[in-house]
């Protein structure tokens, strides 16, 4: 069974209406490496979800048997499909049961099938949409774009997934918060006498908004010493473009003209309370440098996030202007809000 029509998990954190919206959207789930013949484990919207590679097809399924109900991913592959730990019912291409131990001479019923969602791999990470069925061959899911990460010259990273006791909506304005930097990364590359915000605007665009801020605060890690210092009066640009609901690429300007650095922020909603933190990078300078050295800066960079995210009250994002208040420097804050507000959401994050 196909989700044509998404039905919400049970015992589901998300407000109905809040579930259905974000149901349309794309999220990413796990880092395309991490996906092979073997179930795979993955949560998305409070939905427990099982992925498996089967020849060149990808299939992400509601992780659970429609035979007796277990969880496929307690079970294990056989070359031929998933195979079930209850009664050994094998899944294969398209979710389809193609093998029924008990019964070997009878035909297999037509609804034996898993209940499967749209699937996709961008930037080294798995996405699943839980309100539309599998794509048709050729058709393109409707994924945020990614700046460079498909330009010759252009090193390709993933770090490793990172958990977050907090929402998705929480960590995502976080991501596009700039009045932060000199309290919270003072410890990775950031200095606690730039605290001034300088004037930015923010334009909306039909997915979210972008914005462009310039500023003297380095991208340097703390430590580091380049091999020619920026010229006098070198402004940092960092291009942001938000798309809503929790996607967001950042485009850092280096000082040597050309050198950029593209970190995308995908914040998963495992549930209205958990986030798992997908960020692929791209870089044209040091791209034979080690990619180890990126996931331990970006390890911390997230780490210092996460304190502020998991001890923010409320927990969820709140939209009524007149909640929380507001300075200057939260231009992008404000248009986040405003944005998800336009689109309908409600409750999830209002509490």
């Amino acid at each position: 069974m196909d989700a044509a029509v998404p039905v919400m998990p049970l015992d589901c954190s998300f407000a109905e209406s809040d579930w259905h919206r974000l149901a349309q959207a794309w999220h990413a789930v796990a880092l395309s490496a991490e996906v092979g013949q073997e179930p795979f484990k993955a949560t998305l919207l409070d939905e427990p979800l099982v992925l498996y590679r089967l020849g060149g097809e990808l299939v992400a399924a509601r992780d659970v048997c429609p035979h007796r109900g277990v969880p496929l991913t307690l079970g294990w592959a056989d070359g031929q499909g998933v195979v079930c730990p209850y009664h050994g019912l094998r899944f294969g291409e398209g979710g389809r049961c193609n093998r029924i131990p008990a019964s070997p001479g009878q035909a297999i019923p037509a609804k034996m099938r898993l209940r499967t969602y749209a699937v996709a791999e961008r930037y080294g990470l798995v996405w699943v949409c839980l309100a539309r069925a599998p794509l048709e061959a050729g058709e393109q899911p409707d994924i945020p774009p990614m700046p460079h990460w498909d330009d010759a010259g252009f090193q390709r990273i993933n770090c490793p997934a990172f958990d977050i006791a907090g929402s998705a909506a929480r960590q995502m304005e976080g991501f596009l918060d700039v009045a932060h930097f000199a309290w919270v990364h003072t410890e990775t590359f950031a200095s606690a006498d730039m605290t001034e915000v300088p004037p930015y605007v923010t334009t909306p665009t039909p997915t979210g908004f972008i914005a462009d801020y310039l500023s003297d605060i380095p991208n340097y890690p703390k430590g580091f010493v380049p091999d020619a210092p920026p010229p006098p009066g070198f402004q940092w640009l960092r291009h942001f473009e938000a798309h809503l609901p929790f996607t967001a690429t950042l485009t850092i300007h280096f000082p040597t003209p050309g050198e950029k650095l593209v970190i995308m922020n995908m914040a998963s909603p495992v549930s209205a309370h958990r986030t798992r933190l997908f960020v692929p990078i791209a870089r044209n300078f040091n791209v034979d440098g080690p990619v180890e050295e990126v996931h331990a800066f970006n390890l911390k960079v997230f780490s210092e996030d996460r304190a502020m995210v998991e001890t923010q009250k409320p927990e969820y994002l709140p939209l009524d202007p007149l909640l929380e208040v507001h300075i200057p420097a939260d231009r992008s804050s404000i248009a986040y809000r405003r944005g998800l507000r336009a689109q309908g959401y409600s409750d999830f994050f209002l509490r």
